[in-house]
């Protein structure tokens, strides 16, 4: 079974920055698309970011030029750096693999808490 483990989150005021990592294991990593989604308080899980196998990425239009999504199959580790914070990226961010479908979502780690003051 997919064990995922999210870190990095905190409390950060408007335009700062974050860097979240999610690990890996028990799965041959480098052969996933991963991907980032959130959660704010009282809405439906999100797309965030994405990155396939070959290291093409995509992003939802909201985080387009402020957010970066990379990997490093070494570690089995997947990372989003967040710059230019806005309090409306405020939420639980967690990472699964790369889904049409979030039915179709690995079991969901804990998450990590980005809370943006403005």
């Amino acid at each position: 079974q997919v064990q995922l483990v999210e870190s990095g989150g905190g409390l950060v005021q408007a335009g700062g920055s974050l860097r979240l990592s999610c690990t890996a294991s028990r799965i041959i990593f480098s052969l996933y698309g991963m991907a980032w989604y959130r959660q704010a308080p009282g809405k439906q899980r999100e797309f965030v970011a994405d990155i396939t196998t070959s290291g093409s990425t995509n992003y939802t239009a909201s985080v387009q030029g402020r957010f970066t999504i990379f990997r490093d199959n070494a570690k089995n580790t997947v990372y989003l750096q967040m710059n230019s914070l806005k309090p409306e990226d405020t939420a639980v961010y967690y990472c699964n693999r790369r889904l049409l479908d979030l039915r179709n979502a690995w079991n969901w780690g804990q998450g990590t808490q980005v809370t943006v003051s403005s």
